[in-house]
């Protein structure tokens, strides 16, 4: 029961920042394109970069924080299924250019952040 309660806790701390952070960023750059989706599966892929480098390399943690901390917090901040949503969103509107490049740059991007992140807490770190 209690790592459901760190998990739920986790998911609200990050859910509210993902509304927080991804409404800067349609804010700053518009809505025409999911500017704000995007910044938040990069962002969240490179924090859990740098959790994943520090825990693999630095620090010891507990499944709770972890479940906290991965599941919850970066689970309630990352937002797959919005990335989705916005994807059949510009395909329904007839943008089959930008949702591939959307799928493309949410992938490579995401993927990238996370990698360089971790490599590069394991080389700071060792």
């Amino acid at each position: 029961m209690m790592q459901i309660l760190f998990v739920a806790a986790g998911g609200a701390i990050g859910s509210v920042g993902r509304y927080v952070v991804a409404g800067a960023v349609e804010r700053w750059l518009g809505v025409a394109f999911p500017y704000g989706t995007l910044a938040v599966n990069v962002v969240g892929s490179a924090v859990l970069g740098l959790l994943v480098g520090l825990f693999t390399s630095l620090f010891e943690t507990t499944p709770d924080l972890r479940l906290f901390l991965v599941v919850g917090i970066l689970g309630g901040f990352t937002t797959f299924s919005a990335f989705s949503l916005d994807t059949i969103t510009l395909f329904e509107r007839g943008e089959a250019g930008r949702a591939i490049l959307y799928i493309a740059l949410s992938v490579v991007l995401s993927a990238g952040a996370l990698y360089l992140v971790m490599r590069l807490m394991r080389w700071v770190v060792a």
